[in-house]
Parts: structure tokens; sequence; C-alpha cells
């Protein structure tokens, strides 16, 4: 068996190898090729040049030349500090024109981009204009500071600026725009300031861009000529940068000119070989990082009993409580239209639909979205005003946006440090914290490193580190395996237990709103449909969705005389009695349905005929969909042997059957 997988494997590979030569050799059109062709000669010829008329034997005393060393002494210095004052002033304009809408983007983002298609002399001249002796701000300059810019080393560091810094705001632009801002939002919701978030997990995530950028800043303004002779002239030791120097000695000496120009040349394409391509911001390759590493059950080092955590944590540290209780009073507004009261300790499930709005009201509680708005109360203090960082409000996107460049450990202890716990305490509650979600084998690797479900448990181990008094978690579970959702499942209602806030779980899992949730939370249209315990909800769906979440069949309809007329068709009759012109929503539990080859007899009183359209095994029983054209689609349970001796196969005819008293009415 496994020669005959290694046979067909390496057929496999021979055939992608074959398609991948035959895409290779696939000839262009020559109308195209030949004006590519073209176009690289074009390109070419003038580098060739260069090469050809150098001087190889006195390239060396060309570039040891008193003169030229100055010069480029000088542009290393231009350059430079031209590459500091763009990265002063041009990171926080890439970062205001990605984040913020505000009016006039579009003006500003075509200032940035002005220098690069002005003629340099002509940005000399406005240079000139602006910050020379008689321009707009030069007299108040030299005047207030004694500073005078044209004709100074300085100037030609402003030239320079001028010119190059539009490389890097485009390119860190670029880098902040496929940022996803679910990492920041995650950060502020940990207690990081805006500043903290810049400086710990926004520029270390884009960092190829900015270094991509900053490498084009450098080489542009190293090169740069037309805009430092205009505005800051041509002095020897002070202004005369190195592609000055070569406009010298073009006059006098080419030779030497074209040895720095071949300098200059190598230093450029040296940059572009460097960035190969990737000066947009486009994020760059890495090593592949090691394979995550499989779900496993704990380790030894982990303390446990059985199959369940201790809480006593790493080195007898118990992961703290603050001890507070923090009851919730939230009204939202806008998309979503609720109020929410809930005592210390409680947990809401919040499960709808699609679009319905959960996590739009978990962002309008973290003040993340203009979409909706809540007035927020936690215990005894209205933190409304406070922005997200201040609010104590910890959140769990679906996707767990962990901290990339972070270890486990260090994404854990992110909250505790955010909020000025000592390095050395915040990470042994980390480790704590770890260890009680079964992954403290993992503390030192990073999420590429991690499963969908390890990066879940860390996650969820970093929101619970923070000291939230309000938890909000956004389907925590849902990359989990059944026996690890069990687990970690048990770990979060003991957590649960002792917490002294509220804490909403979004979720689609019938069980997950069960087991851990004190309340239901069913939203339609950013509506509440149905606040109540589980068991009510359970027993007296409101919802059409809900009610198939739970695996029962769900029919809205009107009230009539003779039963129920409903929505999608149909009647059903009913053996309770409602009032004509109620609406109202008809559970069916699908094991109360009864499947047969040829039209029942008997006592049944809604018959339908149906084609089999989908059979899913569901435990030890089967799930049978029925379509009908008289009636809406019907999920029947029934045994493998029953749909064995009924011959049930996809496409089948079949008749389905429910009593009237096995019908259970909602009134809406």
């Amino acid at each position: 068996m496994s020669r005959l997988r290694s046979r067909a494997d390496t057929r496999s590979g021979t055939r992608v190898r074959t398609r991948a030569r035959a895409r290779a050799r696939t000839r262009p059109p020559l109308a195209l090729a030949l004006p590519a062709l073209l176009a690289v000669a074009f390109l070419l010829l003038p580098l060739v040049g260069i090469l050809v008329r150098t001087q190889w034997g006195e390239l060396g005393d060309h570039l040891t030349s008193p003169g030229v060393v100055e010069a480029l002494k000088l542009s290393l210095l231009v350059s430079l500090w031209a590459l500091a004052l763009s990265l002063l002033l041009g990171v926080p304009l890439a970062w205001l024109l990605a984040r913020v809408e505000f009016k006039g983007k579009a003006l500003v983002r075509s200032l940035v981009l002005l220098p690069m298609v002005l003629p340099p002399t002509v940005g000399g001249v406005a240079l000139l204009l602006g910050f020379g002796r008689r321009g707009l701000l030069g007299p108040w300059l030299e005047g207030t500071f004694g500073i005078t810019l044209p004709f100074h080393t300085s100037g030609a560091v402003v030239a320079a600026t001028f010119v190059a810094m539009p490389f890097l705001v485009i390119s860190l632009e670029g880098a902040l725009g496929g940022l996803r801002q679910r990492y920041e939002e995650t950060a502020a919701s940990l207690g990081a300031s805006p500043v903290r978030v810049f400086f710990t997990v926004t520029l270390p995530m884009v960092a190829p861009g900015l270094i991509a950028g900053a490498a084009l800043t450098w080489a542009r303004a190293l090169g740069e000529f037309g805009a430092t002779i205009t505005f800051a002239g041509n002095l020897p030791g002070t202004t005369q940068t190195l592609p000055l120097q070569v406009y010298l000695l073009l006059q006098d000496k080419p030779e030497a000119a074209t040895s720095v120009s071949l300098l200059l040349l190598a230093i450029a394409m040296g940059v572009l070989i460097a960035l190969r391509g990737r000066w947009t911001g486009t994020p760059v390759a890495r090593e592949a990082a090691p394979a995550p590493v499989p779900e496993e059950p704990p380790t030894e080092g982990a303390h446990t009993t059985g199959s369940a955590r201790t809480t006593t944590g790493v080195d007898g540290v118990a992961p703290p409580h603050d001890g507070g209780r923090w009851p919730l009073h939230a009204t939202v507004t806008g998309f979503n239209e609720l109020t929410l009261d809930a005592e210390p300790g409680t947990t809401i499930a919040v499960v709808g639909e699609n679009g319905a709005g959960k996590t739009t009201l978990l962002r309008a509680l973290l003040g993340l979205t203009p979409r909706a708005h809540a007035e927020l109360r936690l215990g005894d203090t209205d933190v409304t005003a406070l922005p997200p960082h201040r609010r104590q409000v910890a959140w769990v996107p679906q996707d767990g946006a962990l901290f990339p460049h972070l270890t486990a450990v260090a994404n854990t202890a992110y909250g505790l440090r955010a909020r000025g716990v000592p390095r050395a305490q915040a990470r042994r509650e980390a480790l704590a914290w770890l260890d009680r979600l079964g992954v403290l084998h993992l503390a030192d690797r990073r999420p590429a490193q991690l499963s969908g479900g390890q990066a879940q448990r860390v996650a969820l181990a970093r929101a619970l580190a923070a000291r939230p008094r309000l938890l909000l978690l956004d389907e925590p579970l849902a990359a989990l395996d059944q026996t690890t959702r069990a687990r970690v499942r048990h770990t979060l209602r003991t957590h649960l237990a002792g917490f002294g806030g509220v804490c909403l779980i979004v979720t689609h899992d019938p069980v997950e709103a069960v087991s851990l949730a004190d309340r239901v939370l069913v939203l339609a249209d950013g509506r509440a449909l149905q606040d109540a315990p589980p068991a009510e909800v359970t027993r007296h769906p409101r919802s059409p969705w809900v009610a198939r979440m739970l695996g029962r069949n769900a029919w809205p309809g009107t009230a009539s005389a003779d039963g129920l007329t409903l929505a999608a068709g149909g009647r059903l009759v009913v053996a309770e009695a409602l009032p004509e012109g109620a609406k109202a929503l008809a559970i069916i539990a699908p094991e109360a349905v009864s499947v047969y080859t040829d039209r029942p007899g008997g006592s049944p009183r809604n018959v339908w005929p149906g084609t089999v359209r989908e059979i899913t095994t569901v435990g030890s029983r089967l799930r049978v969909l029925v379509a009908s054209d008289t009636a809406p689609d019907l999920v029947a349970e029934i045994t493998p042997d029953a749909a064995a001796e009924l011959g049930l196969v996809d496409g089948a005819s079949v008749w389905t059957s429910v009593k009237a008293t096995e019908v259970t009415l909602v009134r809406l």
C-alpha cells in the first residue's frame, strides 16, 4: 500500500512539474514581447553605458579623492538626517491616512504624492518661497530662532526630506491598510493606551513596510539633486552632496563623474535588490514557521487531576480576581436597540442568526463601533465616556487576534503589563492562566506555531488574565475539537463561577449556551427577541433560528379557526387553541416526525408527501431532511435500522406525519 501511495505521489508530482514547465514554455505574442524587450533595452542601456565607460583601474583613485570623500560624508549626513526627519513626521502621517477618516483626506494624500511628480527644481523654488529669507516662514525662523535654511546644510536636509518622505508615507500607509484593526482593538480592550498599542502592536506588525519605506527614503535622499541645488546651493563642505559632485565632475573630469555615478548606482541597486519589490508595504515572505504543535493532553509539568486542571497555577500562583462585584447596566442604541441588566457573576449567551447584531453589541460595549452606542455602567462606575482601554472590558474576537510577534506567554501577559503590573509578576500570572487552559507547554511559542485550538485557548487565557470587569467572548470555543472544547468549557465555567463581573458569550453552539450561560439573549435585527434562562429558551424558543439551532423544526404562522396558517405556505393542525390572527411559532421535535414509504392511515392529522434531500448522522441516530411542496422543510430523526427498512436514500419519495398533540406553540 505504501509503495502504491508513493508511486501515486510521484506521478502527481511529475504532472505538477510538467504543467509548470508547460506554463514556463508558453510563448508570448510577438506584438507584446517585442515592445517589452525594447523597454528592457531602453532601461538597461544607460546602465550598461556606465559599466562600460567606467575606468576600473582608476576607480579607487576617483572614489577616494578629497572632494568625493567630503561629498560622500555630507551625503550620508544629509540622507540620515532626512530619514530621521521623515520617520518623525511621516510615520504619524501614514497612520493618520490609514486609520482616520476626515474631510480633505484626498487632498492631504495628494500633497504627500506631489513631491514625487513635481520636478525637483520646482520643488527647490517652492522651498525657497516657503522657507527662504524672503519666503513665508523664513523671516520668522531667522528672526525668532536665528535659523537660516538656504545655503546651509540644514537646507540640504530639508530639500532631501521634501522629496524623499513620500516614499516612507506611501509604503507605511500600504502596510497599515493591510493590517487588520482587530489586533489594535484587542490590545485596547486589554487596557493598552493608543500610544502603547501603536508602539507595541502596530509598529512591530508593519515592520516590513516600515523598513522598506525607510530604505527607499534613505536611498532617495542620498541621490537628491534638483531641490538641493536650487534651495541650498552647491557649497563644498556645506551643501555639495555626492550628486552635486557628479554634476561638477562632468565639466572637468568626466571619468571621475562616471566612477562616482557607478557608486550611486550600486547603492540604489543594492537597496532595490534587498527590498525585492516590496516597497508598497506588501508583507515580507518569512521563513516557514515550525509546524503547529498538534493538540495533545497536558504534559507532566502541568498540574492535573484526571482531565481537569487545577486552579493553583504555576509555582503555587493562583490567577487572581479583583474581589470586586460589578453588576452590568447597558442601554444600547443605534443598530442595536436593547437594555441589558445583569447581576455580578451572570453569564449571558448571545445567540442569533448572521447579521442579527451579536458582534455589533459586543463592539458597542467596547466603544469600538459607530453603528451602535452603549451607555454602560459597571458597578458604580459609568464608563460610557471612557475610551476602550480604560473600561476594563476584555474581548476575545472570533479569530483570537493573537499578536504574531509575541510568544504565548507574552500575549497572555500583555493586558497585565498594560495595566502596570511588574514584568515578573505579569509573567507568573500569565503562566498560571496558560496552565489552567492546558497550554503551559506552549508558553514560548508564537501564534504561527500553534494550531487553531491552541491559539484560541491562549487568546482566552489572555482575556481572563487582564482582570476585566466585563468579559466579552465572540465564539471562543469554535476552533476547538470536541474533547478539548469540553475541557476548556469546564475550565471556563469554573472561572466564571467566581467571576465578579458579567460575561457575554456569542455562540452558535447550543451546548455552550445551555452549559455556560445563566441567561440566553436572542437577537434579531439588533433587537432582543428573547432574554430568558436556558431551560425556558429550550422549551419555548421565540425564534425559528434558535429552535433550529436547538435541533427542532420551527414554523412561524398565524392562528386560524382550524389550526395554524404557515408563513411559508400550508396549514398545520394543532391541539392548542389560540386567538384567531395571533402570531405563533410551531415547534416540532425531530423525533416526533414519522416517516413512511406510503401514505399513512390512522390518527395523524398532519400528513405531507415529500422527497429526501439529506441524511446526516447525529450520535446513534439519523436525521432526515424532507422537502415538500405542501409544507416547509421538515427534519425527522430515526434509527439506522428504520432507515434501512424504509430504504431511505437521497431523492427517495416518502410521506411524513406529525400528530397535533406533538406540536408546541409559542406566542410571538
